[in-house]
């Protein structure tokens, strides 16, 4: 995988991590509530998985929260990994 592409992964999965640890659930909880594996949510929030939209629809939905909340602080945490 290219390093640009691993640096947003990871950013994508450092956001999900937050917003999930702020909602004080796990990620077996988190993948029920968004109809997702829990070794799905762990490779997401690893930064191994690229997440579809349907995908990332869920994981918003399991949060709570809106995509755009989801992906609010992507870009800098993209730059963070620079």
């Amino acid at each position: 995988m290219d390093e640009p592409k691993q640096k947003i992964l990871s950013a994508l999965g450092y956001l999900v991590r937050q917003h999930r640890i702020e909602r004080g659930i796990s990620q077996e909880e988190l993948g029920l509530r968004a109809n997702l594996d829990r070794t799905y949510i762990s490779g997401v929030e690893r930064g191994v998985r690229n997440p579809s939209l349907t995908a990332l629809v869920s994981l918003a939905n399991g949060l709570g929260i809106s995509v755009s909340v989801l992906l609010e602080n992507l870009e800098i945490e993209v730059d963070r990994r620079q």
